[in-house]
């Protein structure tokens, strides 16, 4: 496993070994005492993250970064700053950094960011391949397939990756939507500009707004400073809009305003902003049904459809499971350090005859625990695991979703938690009550889902990547 490798960089001796000590149990960490050699270091090492302070004797932290930028464009930089309000800080995310934060700050929602700036780098950087031989390995993310579905998938990609125009992929969870994305980006025009992956079901609707256009002082309560959104930090590149049916109407209003007049207005401003961004979209909902039942707009449908890729579900494409099982196991064979052989022809059918509820990614976890749990060279399935997973998972939902009667005990819930919040934090409710509701939940999930991950987060209906950061933001 590629262990991130993270260059620090401050004029100040004390930060970078406080810095160095927080992160060097999960990182590779490299310092440099000034903007010079952390240039230096740049054009000689290969980095995943760099963190500079943005005052520093001689060159500027704004200074090196255009430089870094001009060297990779792709390496997400993190400006830390003790004047968080002040216009340099802006001046900052405009000229690409992917965040800033002021010191001091808090640890836990520190690393939470170094996470999200990481993965930032990793969607832009990881190559996503078409095709890989039999019994090989590609380097990095793959869409595998041979059947006739996903060579016309492979044509249109051909197609339209050149053009600027919108993008929707449509598709159940775990077909390969986001590859799909990232593949339209690394064969397009803006492949050396950034890429950054919204998962807009993950963002509460009240920060989503802000999350994407950005807002100005005061325009939102608690909006201490100016904030650049994802899109004047994506200007020139690609976004991915993951899940865009759980935006709200007022948003996708400001969506469409983007694709037909490429400008934005940020939350407070009355300034209109040009920005060059190429959007392309993903959903697993039946937009038309969202149209119909007036939680979608019908002209941002028509915008974003003129172009539409739809990820076909593995039930609908079985031909490829030898494809894929052969991939997954050379995949762990690398990771786990294992020489496991091939699916014999006898268990082959039998993978064929589950249905995949969860697509490409349950066979990937299936083939994961397998050859985890796999002693020698061969692995195996349990029929009944497989077949009793999906009837089991169900049950387990239908005992956490809300009925009606339950609607008193929440309410009495919020009721109580009210009471107990002092009156001198009661400037934070929404953090304080849906944050620990939400870990609660995840906690719960978690444990009906056996501590699977992958699970949970099929259950709970988001991302693996939104999960494991909730994970560590609670604690869990």
């Amino acid at each position: 496993m590629h262990t991130s490798r993270i260059l620090i960089v401050d004029d100040s001796k004390a930060i970078v070994v406080m810095m160095k000590a927080l992160l060097e149990q999960d990182y590779e960490v490299v310092t440099a005492p000034s903007a010079e050699e952390a240039l230096s270091i740049i054009e000689q090492q290969l980095l995943d993250l760099v963190i500079m302070d943005i005052r520093m004797y001689k060159m500027s932290g704004l200074e090196a970064l255009s430089e870094i930028k001009k060297i990779d464009m792709k390496l997400p930089v993190i400006i830390m700053t003790a004047y968080g309000t002040t216009q340099t800080a802006i001046e900052a995310m405009k000229r690409g950094a992917y965040d800033y934060v002021t010191k001091p700050f808090k640890t836990n929602e520190f690393k939470v960011l170094i996470q999200q700036a990481l993965e930032a780098g990793r969607l832009m950087r990881e190559p996503v391949s078409y095709q890989v031989a039999p019994g090989e390995s590609a380097d990095g993310a793959c869409i595998l397939g041979n059947s006739v579905k996903m060579h016309e998938i492979y044509k249109i990609i051909g197609k339209i990756a050149a053009s600027s125009a919108a993008v929707l992929i449509r598709g159940e969870n775990g077909t390969g939507k986001e590859l799909a994305a990232r593949a339209i980006y690394q064969n397009s025009l803006r492949k050396d500009k950034p890429f950054l992956a919204v998962n807009c079901a993950a963002i509460p609707e009240s920060l989503l707004e802000s999350e994407l256009f950005g807002h100005e002082k005061d325009a939102l309560t608690g909006a201490l400073s100016k904030r650049i959104g994802k899109f004047q930090q994506c200007d020139q590149g690609t976004i991915f809009l993951d899940e865009i049916a759980a935006v709200p109407l007022s948003v996708q209003a400001k969506l469409l305003r983007v694709l037909q007049e490429h400008v934005l207005e940020p939350a407070g401003s009355s300034q209109p902003q040009k920005v060059d961004v190429r959007i392309i979209a993903s959903t697993s909902r039946n937009l038309w049904k969202a149209i119909e039942g007036g939680q979608f707009r019908e002209d941002l449908y028509y915008r974003l459809k003129a172009t539409t890729i739809y990820m076909p579900p593995l039930r609908q494409r079985k031909e490829d499971l030898p494809l894929l099982v052969d991939y997954f196991i050379q995949k762990f064979n690398g990771q786990f350090n294992k020489n496991v052989k091939p699916v014999s022809g006898a268990l082959m059918p039998l993978l064929k005859e589950y249905t995949w509820p969860g697509n490409v990614r349950e066979l990937e976890n299936v083939i994961q625990r397998a050859m985890s749990m796999a002693t020698g060279d061969i692995i195996s399935f349990d029929r009944q695991a497989l077949f009793t997973q999906v009837s089991a998972e169900e049950k387990q939902m239908e005992g956490l979703k809300t009925q009606p009667g339950h609607q008193t005990q929440v309410r009495q819930l919020i009721e109580s938690m009210l009471q107990d919040i002092p009156l001198a934090q009661r400037t934070k409710l929404y953090k304080l009550v849906v944050g620990g509701v939400e870990k609660i939940l995840i906690e719960k999930v978690l444990s009906a889902a056996g501590q699977s991950q992958s699970k949970a987060a099929k259950m709970l209906g988001i991302s693996r990547n939104t999960l494991r950061t909730r994970i560590k933001e609670y604690g869990l």
